[in-house]
Parts: C-alpha cells; structure tokens; sequence
C-alpha cells in the first residue's frame, strides 16, 4: 500500500503579510511552521503503517511551495513518513486553490499510483478546505471529508465514521480515495531524535513545473481564476462617549437607546 499525505507551509500566524499589490501572501522571509490541521493528516497514516507490517507500506508527504518548504517535509518524515517530495517553481507562485489542486494532482499522477491521500482539513493562511476535495474531483477519486475515526482498511476498502451536524455518520468507500480528518480523529505525535536524523538524511526531490508537463497558463497567479482585488486592514478605535446619569437617569437611558439604534445595535440586540 502507497499514501501520499499533502502537507503545505503555512506562515506563523502572527508573522502573517499580504504583498498590496498582487493579493498574494507573503512567504518570503516570513516565519513558517506546517500546516497545524496537517498534523493530523500525517499521523493517520503513520497510525496505519504502524498497524500493518512496515515492509507492506509506504507514507510519502507532498508539498508545493518556496525552497525554504523543504523544511515541512522534512518535518513529516521526522514524524514517521517514509520520503517526501517538494513542487516548487517560480511558475506555482501566487496559486489559488484551483490552480494549486492542478498542479498536486498532476504530481501525485506521476509519483503514483496511491492508495490512500491524506490531506489537512483546511490551511490555516486561507480557511478554504477546498484543495483536499478539489485534487480527488481532477484525479476522479471518491473523497471522505471530516473523517473522526478510521474503522477499517482492507479488502479494497475504507470504513470511516464522520462528523456531521448534530452527530455523526459510517461511510465505506474503495480504495484509492482521499480522506480529510478532522483534529479529532487523533493526537499528532512528536518528533523523536531518531526520527529528525532519519530525515536528515532523507533526500527531498524537487518537482518544477516542466516535470508535471501542464501547461504554464494553467499554473500559479495565471491559472488562478480567484483574484484578490483589494486588501484592506481593519481599523481598531477606542473612541468613546461619556453619557453622565448624575441627575437625570431617565435622559442618560434615552441617550443610550438612540446612541444603539443609530448604529443599528438595537433590533439585533432586542
């Protein structure tokens, strides 16, 4: 058996920047750790290796982004992943979600065939959850999304509960498929001095653009059909008004309530 688990370098969140210009989000020289959510991803499948005998599988993490990227894959290898394999090209800059699940899913074309994709539930930078789902709709595969606990693998198939609104339902689905846990399926490990040596001297192959053979007007900022048109910065004020009640509790109470209903707080609140 073959997992691929898709992994992305994600800015620490108080270093966060966006490049005013281009909408984008700046990861030059920024602070990055990986993705918390693909924590959980990561450990599923290392759960299941350790569940079935080492020699029958094989855990690959997958990521597209900057040199300095290499470090998260690393990262999941430390953490019980087998290798890793890094997309990066000036041509994947500036991606949306679309374009980002073209160029993984073309990777995990050529690097396959997988049997199981582990992917996070959602990238703390952009709170989409829509690349997990996105590359199994292009690669045609059947997705289990909110995934809190993995039942059963075998015979071809997967067994999972998931999470829905006001419980939670078993679904089972063949294999190959994507599954997209949430936190609670699992605790992530982690890393143990073996593991961060074992990574050390694990080689991470990088994959450019020409490698996934798409065409480049498909690829980063271009291929991207969602276009950041403005960003703005909210504005936070602590400009207040004194209302005196010495004296007159009854005008102070009035100055209240017109103060609530022109800023239009009065009919939500009541």
């Amino acid at each position: 058996m073959r997992i691929a688990v898709l992994i992305k370098q994600v800015p620490a969140v108080d270093t966060v920047k966006i490049d005013e210009k281009t909408g984008t989000m700046v990861r030059a020289g920024v602070e990055a750790e990986l993705n918390p959510l693909d924590l959980h991803a990561v450990e599923a499948a290392v759960r299941i290796k350790e569940q079935i005998p080492a020699d029958d599988i094989e855990i690959f993490a997958i990521s597209m982004g900057p040199a300095q990227a290499k470090k998260i894959v690393s990262h999941a290898i430390a953490l019980g992943c087998d290798g890793g394999f890094l997309l990066s090209d000036r041509r994947f800059g500036g991606a949306d979600t679309l374009a980002t699940s073209r160029a993984l899913a073309k990777a995990l074309e050529k690097l396959g065939p997988f049997d199981l994709i582990f992917t996070g539930e959602r990238a703390t930078d952009g709170e989409t959850g829509q690349v997990g789902p996105a590359v199994s709709e292009l690669l045609g595969l059947p997705v289990l999304s909110y995934v809190s606990e993995i039942e059963k693998i075998g015979d071809g198939k997967i067994k999972v509960r998931r999470a829905i609104e006001g419980g939670h339902e078993t679904l089972e689905a063949p294999l190959p498929c994507c599954v997209i846990p949430v936190k609670e399926l699992n605790i992530p490990r982690l890393c143990t001095l073996g593991g961060k040596l074992r990574a050390k001297g694990t080689e991470i192959p990088v994959i450019g653009a020409d490698d996934l053979g798409i065409e480049t007007d498909l690829l980063g900022l271009s291929g991207s059909p969602t276009q950041v048109v403005r960003v703005t910065y909210p504005k936070m004020t602590r400009e207040g008004k004194k209302i005196n009640a010495t004296g007159n509790p009854e005008a102070a109470t009035q100055e209240i309530l017109r103060l609530l209903e022109e800023k239009n707080c009065l009919e939500a609140a009541l």
